[in-house]
């Protein structure tokens, strides 16, 4: 899709519910229920399973504890409810772009537009939907709601967000906790994020992902990042000075220097990062900004809908 994307003077995109709509409708028509229908179903009691009905919710683990077989009978919810969780740290706006399109859109714009289109197909079903936005402040928070004014609201926070105004650090797992604490009723979370922290370490960040399991949340994090930079760390070998876009630190140097041990370094965060979503069972997306937008949020709806 050659879809040319504007940006208001002021920051922001133009008209960002009309570019969702036309991202969404692109790759939604071919599939054949929505990839979110199915979730809201909540477990209410168990009831004695009686001879010729369905197994299929036969719960087996009280079957080996009891010897008796009882199936789990669920609420049905009208609607789901959804939070987008959005990092807004001045990493997340790498690499400065003018005029992007579809697919040359970077880590902050990337997150925005895919906030966007989960919000237009959302409301399509009128389910609920939340946003938070945090950099080094908990910069805005609204609960998940489903009017159109409340929709409209967060569409203009999310494309104010496009633009980074001022230098900001990154303080996701302070953040994440604060924002699990209001999370009370099940959701589906989806969380955009780099996963680079300015101050806190590794594990810390890990059990703040582990947080927002709580109340059993359904949990997907969209790590966003620039694969042949920041991972591969692509470069020519002539002398460059890197410059920490939140605090101002830099190093000068030879990238060929230092290419081996920071991929090294940054492939074993990486998979521990993959290794922490399995174990908590959250749902690890790799949202590489060089692959199109197109690509990689297709790839999760198609893979969503196979297993509802």
């Amino acid at each position: 899709m050659d879809l040319q994307l504007e940006l208001n003077k002021a920051g922001g995109f133009k008209n960002l519910e009309l570019l969702a709509k036309q991202v969404v409708e692109g790759f939604i028509a071919g599939m054949h229920k929505s990839p979110f229908h199915g979730f809201s179903a909540e477990f209410a009691e168990h009831k004695i399973y009686n001879q010729g009905e369905s197994t299929k919710h036969i719960d087996w683990k009280l079957y080996a504890k009891t010897d008796r077989l009882y199936t789990k009978r669920y609420d049905e919810e009208t609607n789901l409810r959804c939070h987008l969780i959005l990092d807004n740290s001045t990493s997340m706006h790498y690499p400065e772009s003018t005029g992007i399109t579809i697919d040359h859109l970077n880590k902050s714009a990337f997150s925005v537009l895919a906030c966007a289109s989960l919000m237009h197909i959302l409301k399509k079903q009128r389910d609920a939907v939340g946003l938070s936005i945090y950099s080094d402040a908990y910069d805005f928070y609204a609960p998940e709601k489903g009017s159109e004014r409340h929709h409209q609201m967060l569409l203009n926070k999310l494309s104010d967000a496009v633009i980074s105004k001022q230098q900001k650090t990154t303080e996701t797992y302070r953040y994440l906790h604060q924002i699990a604490e209001k999370m009370h009723r099940r959701s589906l979370i989806f969380v955009f994020t780099d996963m680079f922290q300015t101050s806190e370490d590794d594990e810390k960040l890990f059990e703040a992902l582990r947080h927002l399991k709580h109340n059993k949340h359904e949990v997907v994090l969209f790590h966003v990042f620039d694969k042949s930079k920041e991972l591969i760390f692509d470069f020519d070998n002539r002398p460059k000075r890197f410059i920490d876009v939140e605090t101002g630190d830099y190093i000068n140097l030879y990238p060929e220097n230092i290419k081996e041990n920071y991929e090294k370094a940054v492939k074993e965060y990486f998979n521990a990062i993959r290794i922490k979503c399995g174990q908590y069972r959250i749902k690890y997306v790799e949202a590489d900004i060089n692959r199109g937008f197109n690509q990689v949020l297709t790839t999760y709806m198609l893979e969503r809908q196979k297993f509802i």
